[in-house]
């Protein structure tokens, strides 16, 4: 396959990545979605919208986020060297706020007075409450009643930003009921209101805006990783849930076909039902929540349970790009369980001085053990957020890391 023309390619008019992705929809909603995808077509290839954009990056959000070479944390592991691309120093201290500010946008050139999201980690939350308070518009959000109690501190950003968080009690009480809350919330109130959903996931037009408004990432990192280096990393790796973060930090690699590719999954407690929420690894076709893509499945064929450490990666499903290079073989799918995330997370703390999310602290598990792995080279991982939100509960559940100290 031609990468050099890949964006050009897909999605296609229709929404596909291959066959994953499109837009499934109750007839009500259609007009809305096709309302979106004319809206964000047409401002996309406005000047305004993009120096805008670019000023609100620049001004308001901190970016360009810098490249960091962990060189106490490579010399420990060996001769590879790690480098983070720090998006945990992004404005709100994750990802997210990347697709949020265009999205608070695009909400303001349609007219629109109101935006809802879902959230797991609360990072999405807490990026679309900042997107309403600069824009002025109303904002809710859902968030799972387990997600809420995990991650207090984000709740409470959210709050004091002016949004209405509403916690949602049935089924697990995480993400995928979240997204639930969310979509009965748009349905009914879509003529005044955008659902910004939090991740590459979706019905079309999602996966592709949030896709285009997150390839900042990896269009930044491309270009500081070959000032300071003078050639392109050997890996490029970032934790998958929904798959934000990962997307935009792999396609402005994907032509680039010396450059190894790794998306890498929660793999939780291990390996049975519910245990873990790694769709790509385990998951088949399906469909949920508007779009067609891998997911876990129950024994009826219905989204399975899921389970993750790290609130924003337990998702049944992951976006349907995702999938899709998963099929043509340009990205390769790892998992890291929750002890090899806590394990990575004091490791970083210990030797960098950067406490990582739980949901990046995946990525850098990966980045760790295949570092052990090489000889020589480079691993870059996308640090998708910082790690201050998850302070309280990683502490009730495993102290201040003293186990986790020292390397074997």
């Amino acid at each position: 396959m031609d990468y050099s023309t890949y964006l050009k390619e897909y999605p296609d008019k229709d929404g596909r990545f291959g066959k994953f992705g499109g837009a499934y929809l109750p007839p009500q909603l259609v007009p809305a979605m096709q309302e979106i995808n004319d809206a964000y077509l047409t401002i996309c290839q406005s000047s305004q919208f993009i120096n805008e954009l670019r000023r609100i990056r620049r001004e308001f959000q901190g970016r360009p986020t810098p490249i960091y070479h962990c060189e106490r944390l490579s010399r420990k592991l060996g001769k590879a060297q790690i480098y983070l691309k720090r998006e945990d120093l992004n404005h709100t201290g994750a990802h997210k706020l990347n697709h949020c500010m265009g999205e608070g946008l695009l909400a303001k050139f349609m007219g629109k007075k109101r935006i809802i999201a879902e959230t797991g980690a609360g990072q999405h939350g807490v990026a679309l409450a900042t997107a309403a308070a600069f824009f002025g518009l109303d904002c809710t959000i859902y968030m799972g009643e387990v997600d809420v109690a995990k991650q207090a501190p984000n709740v409470a950003r959210m709050k004091v930003l002016g949004t209405k968080v509403v916690s949602v009690s049935r089924g697990q009480k995480t993400l995928k009921e979240a997204v639930d809350a969310a979509f009965e919330d748009y349905m009914e109130n879509y003529k005044d209101t955008i659902y910004c959903i939090g991740s590459a996931v979706g019905p079309h037009p999602f996966p592709m805006m949030v896709r285009d408004f997150q390839m900042v990432v990896g269009y930044e990192a491309r270009t500081q990783f070959t000032e300071m280096m003078g050639h392109l990393p050997d890996v490029v790796t970032a934790c998958v849930g929904g798959g934000s973060n990962s997307i935009g930090m792999f396609l402005p690699f994907v032509a680039d076909s010396a450059v190894e590719i790794v998306g890498v999954e929660p793999l939780g407690r291990g390996t049975d039902v519910g245990d873990h929420a790694a769709s790509m690894t385990y998951g088949s076709e399906g469909v949920m929540h508007g779009f067609d893509s891998i997911m876990l499945k129950d024994s009826k064929g219905e989204p399975a349970p899921v389970y993750s450490i790290a609130s924003g990666l337990d998702y049944p499903s992951v976006g349907p790009e995702h999938a899709f290079l998963n099929a043509l073989g340009r990205v390769k799918y790892e998992t890291a369980s929750d002890k090899e995330a806590v394990d990575a997370f004091f490791k970083l703390s210990r030797y960098e001085g950067i406490i990582p999310a739980l949901e990046s602290s995946h990525a850098l598990a990966y980045a760790m053990r295949r570092a052990k792995e090489m000889d020589h080279g480079s691993i870059l991982v996308n640090l998708s957020g910082r790690g201050d939100k998850d302070l309280d509960y990683v502490i009730e559940k495993y102290g201040y890391g003293d186990d986790f100290k020292d390397f074997d």
